[in-house]
C-alpha cells in the first residue's frame, strides 16, 4: 500500500509554531529553527544600521529603499513563507509598506545571514526560491567564517559575482553606492 500524500504546511502552521522559533514554509514542509545567536544576530542588525542611513534615509546615500529585518515573505502560488535576515524593496516598486502582516511582492534585494542550522535550507531551498521570483540581488552573510557572498540574478539562476572576507571594504551590488566596511558586520 502506497503511503498517504504528505500534508502541504500551511501558513496556519506558521502560526501555531513556538514563540521562540522562526517558522518558514518551503516547498510546502515547515521548517522551524531556533532564534538568532547573538553573532548571527549581530551581523545581521550591524549590515541593517549600515545601509539604513544611506538607502532609507539618504543619508550620505541615494534612498529610495525599504530596508527591513527579518520580514516575512509569501511568494509563489502556493506561497512558499519565508523570513530572510534582511530584504530591501526599491521604493519605486513599493511606495508604501503593506497593511498586512507579510509581504507577497518579493523584496528587490535579500540576504541571509548563515548559520549552522540554517545554511543548508539558505543555499539550497531558499536560494532557488529567490531565483524563481526574480530577486536581482542576494547576499549569504556567514559571520564564523567572516565572508560575503554576494549573487546577481543571471537568466533563471543566480551568479556568484563577488565573494568578499574578513576585514575587507567593499561596494557590493546593489549598494555600490557606499562602502562598506566588513570588520563592522563581525563586531570589530
Amino acid at each position: 500500500m502506497a503511503d498517504p500524500a504528505k500534508r502541504r504546511a500551511t501558513y496556519q502552521d506558521v502560526l501555531d509554531a513556538p514563540v521562540h522559533m522562526v517558522a518558514e514554509v518551503v516547498d510546502g514542509e515547515l521548517y522551524t529553527h531556533p532564534r538568532p545567536r547573538p553573532r548571527h544576530a549581530e551581523a545581521a542588525s550591524a549590515l541593517g544600521g549600515e545601509l539604513f542611513g544611506p538607502f532609507r534615509r539618504g543619508r550620505g546615500g541615494p534612498g529610495g529603499w525599504w530596508i527591513l529585518d527579518e520580514p516575512e515573505l509569501h511568494l509563489g502560488p502556493q506561497p512558499d513563507i519565508i523570513v530572510p535576515d534582511l530584504a530591501g524593496w526599491r521604493r519605486e516598486r513599493m511606495p508604501e509598506l503593506p497593511d498586512e502582516a507579510f509581504f507577497s511582492l518579493a523584496p528587490d534585494w535579500a540576504c541571509e545571514v548563515l548559520s549552522t542550522s540554517t545554511a543548508r535550507l539558505d543555499r539550497t531551498q531558499k536560494l532557488p526560491i529567490y531565483a524563481r521570483e526574480k530577486i536581482p540581488h542576494v547576499w549569504l552573510l556567514d559571520p564564523d567564517d567572516q565572508t560575503l557572498e554576494v549573487f546577481e540574478l543571471d537568466g533563471d539562476t543566480f551568479r556568484l559575482i563577488a565573494t568578499h572576507g574578513g576585514d575587507a571594504v567593499v561596494r557590493a551590488v546593489p549598494f555600490e553606492a557606499i562602502e562598506l566596511e566588513l570588520a563592522v558586520l563581525w563586531g570589530k
